[in-house]
């Protein structure tokens, strides 16, 4: 993992290379990506395909990127 500083769009807006605008069930992930948010959980079950998907919350206070893709990465910057 490499430290790295948080980009500086909110936690609750995902880079838009890791969630496009046409993405499928964008509306529906953001929604789930936001209570989650609310809830102050780790992450939420992708609406799509049930996979556990960390929050933005949760990877910002981890600290470092794990260069794994994460869709709502806090450090990407785009």
């Amino acid at each position: 993992m490499r430290p790295l500083p948080l980009d500086d769009r909110p936690l609750d807006q995902p880079a838009g290379s890791r969630l496009p605008l046409d993405a499928p069930r964008r509306d529906e992930v953001l929604a789930a990506h936001a209570e989650a948010l609310a809830q102050d959980v780790s992450g939420y079950a992708d609406p799509a395909t049930g996979l556990f998907v960390l929050t933005a919350s949760f990877l910002a206070r981890r600290g470092t990127c794990c260069d794994n893709g994460c869709r709502h990465c806090p450090y990407v910057r785009d």
